[in-house]
């Protein structure tokens, strides 16, 4: 009887059915695990040739399959970095380096003593590793092989500040010092390293310009020469000058060997004879003025210190003035009456001085005026003095207009008798000084990049100096950083300052300052933003994962470096996957060849950190299953139970 088969297929089919879900029951709690089904197909016998295969009443069942379920399972998150999950689809390749590569959903990972990335049962994570500039390299297992992060030397810095254009530059202390706090409009520190990874400490100090102008005064050998050399160029005392003042043409050609060059005067009536070279405004203590001269032409240098502001000088025509006297100064109408009694130059004068408010009002550019009765002896001299922010006023800018009377001279408007020229070119300008370790007891000037003074000997092409930096008097914004011109366009590169010496244990090394955003604005004087790129060494103190599946290891200097990048396996068919123990699965033919990328690519899941995924067994349905598998046991038995009584009574006839 056939019947007997049917209902012994019956009763594996149920004993499969219960052991694959009493499987999925035991592993409810596993970390990846994947729940199956048993999946069952009826058994017909059919005859090759005939009729009546409707009429054939089976021949029992059988387990065709037992599918497993990938579905992801819940994530458990957890305080170990090192625990991995991935959301959505994907494997983790491990490689146990015996010629057995497995693929799990199970992430619980450990460090090994190599530093190796392991599973519980000592497999190698599969990973990318990355080369210095991050590019993927060839799958290989995963290692946490840098313990340390070496020091780096800074090489570029960021600063960006505000200087308060409300600040008076003539309360400065004179001259500067890098000791004396009173004489730097603005200071600041920023931390650096050194190729060793020592830390140092830059110091950056802004000094004001103020409105006075740098004198040079040599005493002049003639009897050595007619000719003289300042800044590598040659002059003439009597070619060159005319009336003691320097003729325009060497002019523009010493300036343009040495811009900081404003005048050059010729005395030869002081004894002994003297050369004074007058420097812009914006050069005050910007390093010194060479003078190569090998037969000792000019000698004894020394440095004083005038106004930037012009001033412009009348004389008094006379001591005595017996008539009436009309004259104007700035529009402001002076009428006089010198008859009786008559006036003296030092009266008129007062006069002028008693309008001065009125004066001023009418010209704001005039800031003072004066009279000197020693001057121009004996009727006296009357100064006019601008405003420093005036810079360089023509001879018309007082407008004294002669009227009657011949209080000056003849004409309207007169003429200045002299004229020392003003210069308002320290606006917005500032000195820069950097020193290494301001507060050690070694501290050291740095080289921030100034030209060497101009000279006619060979000289190296930067010096330990201050640098310029310039605003816009009108905006506070940046003109000029070292003498190159801050551009104005939309994404334009500001100039960068290139520092040197500030790494004491590879001198070689520069450090690369950029500026940009700093201002001069009335307002306090803030470090907006600061930042370098140096550090000290550091030990590894973790291993985290990102999204991406990037293994960053950071370390305690604040550095982060990527030691490789997770691989994520997926398949054709990852129903094919061949169940191998301990959560894990072998490629097969059925499966086909894994396909490797990094986590978040294409259809691959992305990766979470310090998560597991827990198992998918749903317990409320394997329960429900182990009643069907249990009732379609007994109902298989006692088909065979059946089967045996008729046998029995077969028997009994």
């Amino acid at each position: 009887m056939a019947g007997f088969n049917t209902a012994i297929s019956g009763i594996r089919a149920a004993t499969t059915a219960l052991d694959v879900t009493g499987n999925n029951i035991a592993n409810a709690s596993t970390t990846g695990f994947k729940s199956s089904r048993t999946e069952f197909a009826d058994i017909y016998a059919t005859a090759a040739i005939g009729s009546g295969a409707s009429n054939v009443p089976g021949s029992g069942v059988l387990v065709s399959d037992i599918a497993q379920d990938f579905s992801g399972g819940n994530v458990q998150h957890t305080n170990n970095n090192l625990d991995l999950s991935i959301n959505g689809s994907g494997f983790f390749q491990l490689d146990d380096g015996r010629g057995s590569v497995t693929y799990t959903r199970d992430g619980s990972f450990e460090l090994d003593k190599d530093g190796f990335i392991v599973s519980k049962n000592g497999a190698n994570l599969q990973g990318f590793g990355v080369d210095e500039t991050g590019n993927r390299l060839p799958i290989g297992d995963l290692q946490v092989s840098q313990k340390e992060s070496p020091p780096k030397a800074t090489e570029t810095m960021s600063l960006s500040f505000n200087i308060n254009e409300a600040s008076d530059s003539l309360a400065l202390i004179v001259p500067y010092s890098r000791l004396e706090s009173g004489s730097h409009t603005f200071s600041t520190t920023v931390g650096t390293f050194d190729s060793l990874g020592n830390e140092h400490s830059i110091r950056y100090d802004m000094v004001e310009q103020q409105p006075r102008k740098e004198v040079h005064t040599f005493d002049y050998d003639d009897t050595a020469g007619d000719t003289f050399t300042i800044s590598g160029q040659a002059l003439d005392s009597v070619a060159d000058f005319t009336a003691g003042k320097i003729d325009a043409a060497p002019l523009l050609l010493l300036q343009a060997a040495d811009p900081r060059i404003l005048d050059v005067d010729f005395d030869s009536a002081a004894v002994p004879n003297t050369i004074k070279v007058t420097f812009k405004a914006d050069s005050s203590e910007y390093g010194s003025l060479v003078n190569t001269d090998v037969l000792g032409v000019l000698t004894n240098e020394t440095i004083t210190y005038i106004d930037s502001n012009e001033q412009q000088y009348f004389n008094m025509t006379t001591n005595l003035f017996t008539g009436p006297v009309q004259f104007k100064i700035a529009g402001v109408a002076f009428n006089l009456d010198g008859t009786a009694p008559n006036l003296s130059s030092q009266e008129v004068a007062d006069a002028v001085i008693a309008k001065e408010t009125e004066i001023r009002d009418s010209n704001p550019n005039i800031e003072s005026i004066t009279f000197d009765p020693a001057a121009n002896a004996p009727n006296g001299q009357l100064k006019i003095t601008f405003k420093a922010d005036s810079g360089d006023v023509n001879d018309t800018s007082a407008l004294v207009e002669e009227i009657v009377g011949n209080f000056f001279a003849p004409g309207a408007p007169v003429t200045p008798d002299a004229v020392t020229q003003g210069d308002n070119s320290f606006q917005g300008v500032y000195r820069m000084y950097g020193y290494l370790n301001p507060l050690g007891q070694s501290p050291e000037s740095l080289d921030l990049g100034k030209l060497a003074d101009p000279s006619s000997n060979p000289s190296p092409p930067t010096e330990i100096a201050p640098i310029l930096i310039k605003f816009n008097p009108s905006n506070g914004i940046l003109t000029s950083i070292n003498g190159n011109v801050v551009p104005t366009g939309v994404g334009a590169t500001v100039p960068k300052i290139i520092i040197r010496n500030a790494d004491p244990a590879d001198p070689s090394t520069t450090i690369t300052l950029d500026i940009a955003g700093t201002t001069q604005f009335a307002d306090e004087q803030i470090v907006k933003a600061q930042g370098q790129d140096g550090y000290g060494k550091g030990d590894l103190t973790g291993v985290s994962f990102t999204g991406t599946g990037d293994m960053v290891a950071t370390f305690s200097n604040n550095q982060s470096v990527t030691l490789g990048i997770v691989a994520v396996a997926t398949f054709e068919n990852q129903a094919g996957l061949q169940p191998s123990g301990n959560t894990q699965w072998q490629a097969t033919f059925v499966s086909g060849e894994p396909v490797l990328n990094p986590p978040g690519s294409g259809l691959n899941g992305s990766l979470r950190s310090s998560a597991l995924e827990s198992s998918n067994v749903d317990l409320s349905a394997e329960l429900v299953a182990l009643i069907e598998a249990q009732r379609n046991f007994q109902a298989s038995s006692k088909t065979l139970e059946t089967l045996n009584t008729v046998t029995q009574n077969i028997l009994q006839i």
